[in-house]
Parts: C-alpha cells; structure tokens; sequence
C-alpha cells in the first residue's frame, strides 16, 4: 500500500485509485455467510431448487457481496495517509445492488475517491466508490459510497 502525504491524498479526489485482484465466489463462501447471518433462503443456499429461478442456479447474498468491501480493499492497495494510527467505518450512502453475483463467479473492486476533508486536526473523513464487477457481465454487482475515517 504506498503511502502518501496530505497533500497528494487530497490531489487524489475524483481519481479512480484502485482496483482488486478478482475473487471466487463460491457455495462454500456463501453458505458460511448463510451460517454466519442466519439467512438461508434457497436462492443462496440450495442449488436445486435455485435452478428453478430465472438465475438458474444459486446467487450470492446481496450483503455479501458488500461484505467483500474489506478484503477487496485490501488487494486494491489503496493509497493510505502517512502516519495513520486508526480507521474505522463510518457508513455508506447510495448502496444498490444492481446485478446478481452468481455462484461460481469471480468479482473485483473498483475503488475511486469522491471526497477527503480533514474533520479536524489528524482526523480525516473519506468517501470512496466503491464498484463490484462481475467478470464477464455487463452490470457490476453493486455500487456504494463507503465513508471511512482515519486518525493520524
């Protein structure tokens, strides 16, 4: 992750700043997201019956596929603030689930920062786009604004 001053995070704004490695969506992955959530509707976790949908097969659950947000940010390797101490999440705007991930399908982020304004001093506030494409499918999956914010 290179690391950056101030002043060229700041220049970054309106840039697309990153994108992940693709990632394997599989029944494995969405049936431990079942287990963890308690959400076990057949469409994720029962690949016969899902075959009787218009997916034709098992999709991955929507908060899922926002879920990868961390590790594919992490492949991404964003720029990062020199001197950051702490970042936590702040919340998102405009989430919409625009396509099914399809099990079986690999995703990638796309990553490009909205806005970064200095709350106060050493307290930093940034809005990334946050695009999750489905290889070889026209729609990506989902698209986000996810706020961050980090502590030097």
């Amino acid at each position: 992750m290179p690391i950056v001053s101030k002043e060229e995070l700041f220049g970054m704004v309106g840039q697309t700043v990153g994108t992940s490695d693709w990632l394997l969506v599989d029944q494995d992955r969405v049936n431990k997201f079942a287990e963890a959530t308690g959400d076990f509707q057949f469409i994720h976790v029962d690949p016969e019956k899902a075959k009787l949908t218009p997916f034709g097969g098992p999709i991955a659950h929507g908060f899922l596929s926002l879920s990868l947000l961390p590790v594919l940010t992490a492949q991404a390797n964003l720029p990062r603030l020199d001197g950051v101490k702490m970042g936590v999440n702040y919340g998102g705007n405009k989430t919409r689930f625009i396509a099914p991930v399809k099990v079986g399908k690999r995703v990638r982020g796309h990553f490009k920062m909205l806005e970064l304004e200095e709350k106060r001093p050493g307290q930093f506030q940034q809005t990334m786009e946050f695009t999750l494409e489905i290889e070889g499918e026209e729609k990506p999956a989902l698209m986000a604004e996810w706020i961050t914010q980090f502590f030097i």
